[in-house]
């Protein structure tokens, strides 16, 4: 059998007391302190071990989200209410009161002033076009909007209507009849909201743009066939008025009709 040299062997085994110095001298006492000494309170998680292990080693702080995080998604949320949307339908109330200042200013006839008012309320009307669907179409959907949207739309409507009635311009039947019928769907799809929502239908549609033209032109001092032409608008607005609130009413009441159904349904399969 062939030995090792004792010189061979004594150097496999053991280092020399030079590269002994060398690896000492690299390893600093204070390195040796911050990997000796974890921070107090940390949880000590060995290496190789996962994510989920980490998260039981400290369930506590698993998923917590970043100091400050709620506060900052609060003030977000506050923020997004002023959004172009929802400015542009305080735009809408902010005009209301002016539309009838201008709308009534010296005694309601002048001609400058009726102008004026038709400017204010074209800006409202307009505005009605644009602020739905910027918020559907950006996300900018708010509770706020949801609210004073309609009372809006309802609002510089509304008031258009009851000046031109007070005038003597329009038969104060027809005022009534429009309002009623905004005042009635918008209290109806209120009650009806636990069953679901009654979508905007293309004949509603087509009744807000001809109500806004046929008030429109009452709104300006037209003369001669365009104030006869005005009639005929408003008579359409009338009858679509009537025809679409009748068809919504239809809907609300097969919509309950099934949302009782489907609770009916539930309940029996529960206790079943």
């Amino acid at each position: 059998m062939t030995g090792v040299p004792a010189s061979a062997a004594g150097g496999s085994a053991q280092a020399s007391p030079a590269s002994q110095a060398t690896q000492a001298s690299q390893t600093s006492p204070g390195s040796q302190a911050s990997q000796a000494a974890p921070a107090v309170g940390a949880v000590v998680v060995p290496s190789g071990v996962t994510a989920d292990a980490a998260a039981i080693a400290d369930p506590e702080g698993a998923g917590r989200p970043p100091r400050g995080a709620k506060l900052a998604a609060a003030a977000v949320n506050q923020a997004s209410v002023w959004n172009i949307a929802n400015l542009l339908t305080m735009l809408r109330l902010v005009l209301v009161p002016g539309f009838v200042a201008l709308m009534l200013a010296d005694g309601g006839y002048d001609p400058a002033w009726r102008a004026f008012a038709w400017a204010a309320f074209a800006i409202a009307m307009i505005t009605d076009l644009f602020d739905g669907h910027l918020a559907r179409t950006y996300n900018l959907v708010t509770d706020f909007g949801k609210i004073a949207d309609p009372i809006a739309d309802k609002a510089i409507m509304g008031a258009a209507l009851i000046c031109l009635s007070s005038l003597g311009d329009l038969p104060w039947w027809v005022t009534i009849v429009i309002l009623a019928r905004e005042l009635g769907i918008t209290l109806m799809r209120f009650v009806v909201i636990r069953y679901g929502v009654i979508p905007a239908s293309r004949g509603g549609k087509l009744k807000t743009l001809t109500q806004g033209v046929a008030v429109g032109m009452y709104v300006l001092a037209l003369t001669g066939w365009l104030a006869t032409l005005r009639w005929w608008v408003m008579a359409a607005a009338v009858v679509l008025t009537v025809v679409t609130g009748l068809d919504y009413v239809r809907q609300a009441i097969v919509l309950r009709r099934q949302g009782i159904a489907e609770r009916k349904a539930a309940l029996e399969e529960t206790q079943a």
